[in-house]
Order: structure tokens, then C-alpha cells, then sequence
């Protein structure tokens, strides 16, 4: 009796013989798929390298045309995590950080207000990881720095650029020699010494006095250098090399090599109106800003709004071409450091790394302490975000540019820091001034903003 005078049977014969099939060809292109995938990501990569895709036009567009330049060095230095193995370590655990949408601020402005959260690269904990790798990295290359020779990295930082030398330093070879100023929080210096690095806390001085950290730092690079380099004294052969993370191109290069094109694939080939940021050193806003301006171009661009906390000078910079406003002239103000609880951003000099970019930045947003006291509370009571101070400020200032912004429009700032480091001071103030008691309803009105139609 043959299968065609039972239909049951026939049916049953040919599902049978189109599920062995299918398993067959899945597994022979088991065998080819990686193949298929590398070829994918290098097209993809082509094409990022190409020119860019068109975008919706922002009316805010003016600045010069921005010239892109070849850094693929730079980028080799940085390898993107993945579902595999991370043979690079640690290093291997920075950038790729996501871009959140924070919903209360979205909701609050009727604008999307989106934040790269560099808290999560897995160094440091901040953006200054892409710094610091980009920094050794090329050291290393120019022959400044040589692994396990007892080499140390030495640098003024008031944090967040010394905790991620410590850690990446310790996982290549290197020893780290930190000066930091002594206002600042105690959980840094604390955890810069759990992490091996020396740490000299030292008295706040205005950066033209060689006392200043910065300037303390280096002196320290060339005294070890010096000391080391006789063997008949005992010398090892090792090198001190200063970071110098607020005048190395390394810092700006690393954003401009990493940070700026994942925002820009992020928001799906640069659909954003603004990107907001602090400066400290200057490298992530002039790095970021950079990237985007050039991709941004030829469709009406990407406008680009400083951050800055009280005490500051970069806003005046900004805003009036002028460091200081008239009202701040010698003698009438504290000029030692900024007059800020703030810690990580604003700074009193123009830097090399904010100099590469200040011609791209559109405008400027002054930050009072109390604002960003104010949202540090509210995006850990409405979004569950624990952020330090430096964030804090990005996002009051990602608040008045989106209000700016037409209704619907797209803003991408930064969240630099957890608010762990700043326990002892931010989060301090915040609760003495009573924030952790009560609930706020309206984050506009809590910044004293106007509210736009």
C-alpha cells in the first residue's frame, strides 16, 4: 500500500523530512554565520567612516565647518565590550556605556532628555577611564611609559582622573603617584589609596603658585625621573611621566575617538538637537563636540551647551568672550579654585583640551549649587539615578537647554560619576538642606526655570 492512499501518513513522512532538512542547514551555517557577521561589522564600520547620513535640520546651526581628523590609532586603543572573553582586562570594560532616557526629566520638559551614563565603564567608574587609557596609551607608544619597569604616572586631579590611573595603572604595569587638593571629598583619597596609588592631599593654591596640585604633580614626574636615572645612587632606571591630563590631546582624542560616535549611533545617525556637558579639563565637551559638529554639518548641526557650576570663569568665556565679568575683577573674588560645592567641573583658566573645542560650543549654562543639590535629589527619588555633583549640574543644565529647545526635540547630556564619591559633602549638603524630607512635584519650578510653550 503506498503513502498516497493514506494522506495522514504522507503528511506525517514530509514534516519528518523538511525538519531533518532544517536542522542540517542550520548547522551548516552554524559553520559560516561568523564569517557573515565579521564581514557585517566591517561594512558597518566602512560605513560610520563615510559620510554622514542625513538628519533633520535644528535652527540653532552657525559655527564654522569642523575639519575631521584621522585618529584610527586612538581607536585601536579602546576595544568595544562583547558577549565573548574581555582579554584586555579591565581596560576592556570601557566605553559602549549606554545612553538612558531619563522619563522624569522628558516628562517634566516635553523634550527627550537622554544621558550617556559613563558611571558604568567598568574602570573607574567615569569618563575619565577613556582619559586615562588614552593617556597611557600613548605615552606608551612615544616610549614615556614602559610596563613593570617601576615606571609611575603621575597627576593633579581632584578625583576621578586619578581613581581611573590607579586602576587601569595597576592592571599594565605602572605605579600611580596622585596630588590632590585637600577640599575635596574624603571617599576619593580613600579610594585612590585602597587602589595603590600614593595620594598627597595638599593645600588649596591658585594654579600659578607651584604649590597648585597640577603643578605639584609634575615637579614630582621630573624629580623621579631624576633620582632613578643614576644606577651609581640606586637608581632603577625608572621614568616618572605626568599625565598633564588638562593639556594632553590624548584626553580630547579618546572622546572623539569613542564617546562621540557612540552617541551618534546611539541616537540612530545623530538624531539629537543638543548635547550638554561640563568642563573640567575640557576634554569630553571639545572631544564630543568635535564628532558631532562634523557629522552634523551639511544637515543644520548639533547645538552644543556648556555646563558650568558657580565660580567658574568658562561661562563668561562662553557667553562674553571674557573670563571674568566686571563684577568679578582681581580682588572682589576667591580665584584659588572655584567657589563651588561642586566637585569635577568649572575651572578658572582656558585649557588646551577646552581650547580644541570652545569655537564649537553654542552657549553656556550657569549652575547654582542649590540647582544641582536639588536635581541630584530628584533623579534619585523619580528615576532611581544616584548621581554625584558633577552629573547633577550636566542635567540642570540639559533641563534649561531642552526648554530652549522646540517641544519634542532631543537633548543628550552626560552622567559622569555615582553619587557614592560624594557622600561626605554633596549628598551632606543636600540633606542638611532638608531635601530628603520633602517630595518635590515639579522640577521646573524647583530650578526657578521658565517653563516654554
Amino acid at each position: 500500500m503506498s503513502l498516497s492512499d493514506h494522506p495522514k501518513a504522507y503528511g506525517t513522512a514530509a514534516l519528518v523530512v523538511a525538519f531533518t532538512a532544517g536542522v542540517l542547514v542550520t548547522l551548516g551555517f552554524k559553520d559560516v554565520y561568523p564569517e557573515l557577521e565579521s564581514r557585517f561589522q566591517e561594512k558597518r564600520r566602512v560605513r560610520a567612516r563615510g559620510p554622514a547620513g542625513k538628519r533633520r535640520s535644528s535652527i540653532f546651526w552657525g559655527s564654522a565647518p569642523v575639519t575631521l581628523e584621522d585618529h584610527e590609532q586612538d581607536t585601536a586603543d579602546f576595544r568595544s565590550p562583547s558577549d565573548g572573553i574581555l582579554e584586555d582586562g579591565i581596560a576592556g570594560c570601557i566605553g559602549s556605556t549606554p545612553l538612558i532616557k531619563l522619563r522624569s526629566l522628558s516628562e517634566a520638559t516635553g523634550r527627550t532628555v537622554l544621558a550617556k551614563a559613563e558611571f558604568l565603564n567598568g574602570a573607574g567608574g567615569s569618563p575619565k577611564d577613556r582619559v586615562a587609557l588614552g593617556i597611557i596609551r600613548a605615552a606608551e607608544r612615544e616610549g614615556l611609559l614602559r610596563p613593570h619597569r617601576g615606571d609611575t604616572i603621575y597627576e593633579g586631579t581632584v578625583g576621578s582622573t586619578g581613581i581611573s590611573l590607579a586602576a587601569l595603572a595597576r592592571a599594565l604595569g605602572y605605579r600611580t603617584h596622585i596630588c590632590m587638593p585637600d577640599d575635596q571629598s574624603r571617599e576619593k583619597s580613600d579610594l585612590l589609596a585602597h587602589l595603590g596609588a600614593a595620594v598627597e592631599r595638599v593645600p588649596v593654591a591658585p594654579i600659578t603658585s607651584p604649590d597648585h596640585f597640577v603643578n605639584l604633580a609634575r615637579r614630582r614626574a621630573a624629580e623621579h625621573t631624576a633620582r632613578q636615572a643614576d644606577p651609581a645612587n640606586g637608581g632603577d632606571g625608572s621614568r616618572g611621566f605626568f599625565a598633564d591630563q588638562f593639556e594632553s590631546p590624548a584626553n580630547w582624542r579618546a572622546h572623539f575617538a569613542t564617546t562621540g560616535p557612540e552617541i551618534w549611533r546611539q541616537t540612530g545617525g545623530g538624531r539629537l538637537d543638543a548635547f550638554v556637558a561640563g568642563a573640567g579639563t575640557g576634554g569630553t565637551v571639545s572631544g564630543v563636540a568635535r564628532y558631532l559638529k562634523h557629522r552634523a554639518a551639511d544637515n543644520g548641526g548639533i547645538r552644543v551647551v556648556l555646563a558650568d557650576p558657580q565660580g567658574s570663569g568658562l561661562y563668561n568665556k562662553v557667553r562674553h568672550g571674557v573670563m571674568y565679568a566686571p563684577t568679578e575683577r582681581e580682588g572682589t573674588r576667591r580665584r584659588q579654585q572655584v567657589d563651588s560645592l561642586v566637585e569635577g567641573v568649572g575651572v578658572n583658566r582656558v585649557t588646551a583640551n577646552f581650547e580644541a573645542g570652545r569655537d564649537l560650543i553654542d552657549d553656556a549654562v550657569r549652575v547654582e549649587d542649590k540647582q544641582a543639590c536639588r536635581m541630584a535629589r530628584w533623579l534619585a527619588a523619580r528615576d532611581g539615578v544616584f548621581v554625584g555633583s558633577s552629573s547633577a549640574v550636566n542635567c540642570v543644565a540639559a533641563v534649561a537647554a531642552a526648554l530652549a529647545l522646540p517641544p519634542g526635540s532631543v537633548v543628550v547630556t552626560v552622567l559622569c560619576d555615582s553619587g557614592a564619591r560624594h557622600l561626605s559633602k554633596f549628598w551632606r549638603r543636600i540633606q542638611e538642606m532638608g531635601l530628603e524630607e520633602e517630595e518635590a512635584v515639579d522640577i521646573v519650578a524647583e530650578l526657578g526655570l521658565e517653563r516654554q510653550v
